[in-house]
């Protein structure tokens, strides 16, 4: 009973945070309302008892939203930082709102047609070892090569937003 009261708390909390991450206008507060999310995720992992994962989600996701902090100080301008910039208009929020009711009708509509939510998976302990061999495995079906290529991609992202982002002198 206290595990279904904590996933409910927590997922209040992820829900809420994550709603504010997507409506705010300032870029500051949606990197912290992301962390607030990642924080609540990594709860989740901590409820389950996989501490590992736990403990991941806290030391790489907390220094992935550092990262954004400082992209935001580096790429944006001083007034958008102190929200002077103008405001999100309300046609794009209802397309925006549109967009996602369709998004949520078309994966609502592949889960019930694989029928990939089944009883019989609710009940099923993965253990650790086997997470952790999928995770960092070379094998079929295991991910250690798409995290190869994901790192070689952001350490590329980051080269190109210190380009982006160096100031040129004009002499």
């Amino acid at each position: 009973m206290a595990n279904i009261i904590m996933f409910t708390i927590l997922a209040v909390f992820i829900i809420g945070s994550a709603l504010m991450c997507v409506t705010t206008t300032r870029i500051m507060r949606a990197a912290t309302f992301m962390l607030f999310v990642l924080f609540g995720v990594a709860g989740i992992y901590f409820l389950l008892d996989y501490t590992f994962l736990g403990a991941a989600q806290i030391s790489v996701y907390a220094g992935g939203v550092t990262m954004i902090y400082v992209f935001a100080i580096q790429l944006v301008s001083k007034r958008t930082l102190q929200g002077l910039e103008e405001r999100v208009k309300s046609s794009k929020m209802l397309v925006g709102a549109l967009a996602s009711l369709a998004g949520l009708a078309v994966v609502s509509f592949i889960l019930l047609k694989t029928r990939f939510i089944t009883h019989e998976l609710a009940n099923v302990e993965v253990p650790m070892k086997e997470i952790g061999m999928a995770l960092v495995g070379s094998e079929k079906y295991q991910y250690v090569l798409p995290f190869e290529f994901i790192s070689v991609f952001l350490l590329a992202c980051i080269i190109g937003g210190l380009v982006v982002a160096r100031k040129e002198d004009k002499a």
